[in-house]
């Protein structure tokens, strides 16, 4: 037996005593109808007040050493479980943090990449340019080459055709002295005919 019972005994002991001697004093009064009639309107007997502190004070005693551990234990787990509650929410917080960063970090990463692929395309597209230009210009120059180099052909087949004309014609006039007199129709139609001959090789 545990030292608070021997305690709780002893007191319940000496207060139903005490209870007993108030009861035996006290002095019962009844109303017409054989009812008790209290000795105030607002408080209750004495031995009821004894009785009911007794049966409370057993109460408070028992919730004490039986219902307070429990009580305690439940308490501690309720406050182990909001700490983890609380941990666990600081644990995600700081992970949305961590992977708003990343995703703040990878954004960042994304527009310097695309900075950096577009300089490429414009560079690309600029060395693109540049070689068509350069070959354009090179193939206008080789053209331009072989027109004056046809052009100058051209010249050279006809005034060696001309040349060669004019040493026919002088040949069949020469033969045509030699064979002959000229007379002024014959020479003038001579001239004539070297003329028109230069004119349709010009």
């Amino acid at each position: 037996m545990s030292v608070l019972g021997i305690i709780a005994g002893r007191f319940t002991g000496g207060l139903a005593g005490t209870a007993g001697r108030i009861m035996a004093e006290e002095e019962i009064h009844l109303d017409e109808n054989g009812e008790v009639i209290t000795h105030h309107w607002l408080l209750p007997e004495t031995a009821e007040i004894i009785y009911g502190g007794i049966a409370s004070l057993l109460i408070f005693a028992a919730l004490w050493k039986f219902a307070g551990p429990a009580i305690k234990k439940a308490m501690a787990a309720r406050t182990e479980r909001i700490q983890k509650e609380l941990d666990a929410a600081a644990a995600d917080t700081a992970m949305a943090a961590e992977e708003a960063a990343e995703i703040r970090r990878a954004k960042g990463d994304i527009e310097s990449e695309k900075a950096r692929i577009l300089s490429e395309a414009r560079a690309q597209a600029e060395a693109v340019l540049a070689d068509g230009r350069a070959r354009l210009a090179q193939e206008v120059a080789e053209l331009e080459a072989k027109a004056v180099a046809d052009i100058a052909g051209a010249e050279g087949r006809v005034g060696d055709e001309l040349r060669a004309e004019i040493a026919s014609l002088s040949a069949a006039a020469v033969d045509h002295v030699v064979s002959g007199s000229l007379d002024d129709a014959t020479h003038q139609e001579l001239i004539e005919s070297f003329i028109k001959t230069v004119g349709a090789s010009a």
